[in-house]
C-alpha cells in the first residue's frame, strides 16, 4: 500500500472528543488503530515499522512505549523489528527500584518511571507514543532513559498537535 494511502487510512480512524479531559480541550483518540486481528494488519504499525527499518536498520536495540497508549504500539513495533521492548509507566505502577521524573501536561501534572533493570547501559532506544502535544511526556521519557545510560535515537508518535510545538521542545 502506498504511503499516502496508509496515512489517509490512519488519519480517518482517529476519533476526536471535544472538552476532554477538560473543557476547551480536543482529545485525539487512536485506540481504534489497534482494533485488528494481528499487528501486521495495522497500517499504523506497518508504516512505523517500515520507516524505522529503512532509516535505523541495525541501530535499534529497544522500543520504549509510553504509558498508556504507547503500550499499544511499542510491543508490536518491537516484535516487527525483532528488538526488545521497555515500557515507561505512570508513577507508582512498578515494583522494585525505579527512576522517575515529574512533568507538566496541558491539563495538569504527571510522573513517569522505569524500572532500573529495564535495559542494559548503552542500548539504543526508539521512544514511541500515540500523540505528541507539548513534548513533556517524551522529554521526560528521554530523561529517564538517559539516567539508565541508554542512547535515545529517535522519538516517534502517530499524531502530532502542531500548534502546541512539542517537536521544538524535543530539540531543546
Amino acid at each position: 500500500m502506498a504511503l499516502k494511502k496508509i496515512l489517509q487510512l490512519v488519519a480517518q480512524q482517529i476519533c476526536s472528543f471535544p472538552n476532554f479531559p477538560i473543557p476547551g480541550a480536543l482529545f485525539r483518540d487512536i485506540l481504534i488503530l489497534g482494533k485488528t486481528q494481528t499487528p501486521s494488519d495495522r497500517p499504523s504499525i506497518r508504516l512505523l515499522a517500515s520507516h524505522l527499518k529503512s532509516t535505523y536498520s541495525g541501530k535499534i536495540d529497544y522500543i520504549a512505549g509510553l504509558d498508556s497508549r504507547g503500550f499499544l504500539f511499542g510491543p508490536s513495533l518491537a516484535q516487527e523489528l525483532g528488538v526488545g521492548c521497555v515500557l515507561t509507566w505512570k508513577h507508582r505502577k512498578l515494583l522494585g527500584p525505579t527512576v522517575s521524573a515529574s512533568y507538566a501536561l496541558v491539563y495538569g501534572k504527571a510522573e513517569l518511571e522505569i524500572q532500573n533493570c529495564a535495559l542494559e547501559p548503552r542500548r539504543r532506544v526508539v521512544i514511541v507514543d500515540d500523540l505528541l502535544a507539548t513534548g513533556g511526556t517524551i522529554c521526560k521519557a528521554c530523561e529517564l532513559l538517559y539516567q539508565l545510560q541508554a542512547e535515545v535515537g529517535v522519538c516517534v508518535s502517530l499524531v502530532e498537535l502542531i500548534s502546541l510545538k512539542g517537536r521544538e521542545k524535543q530539540y531543546e
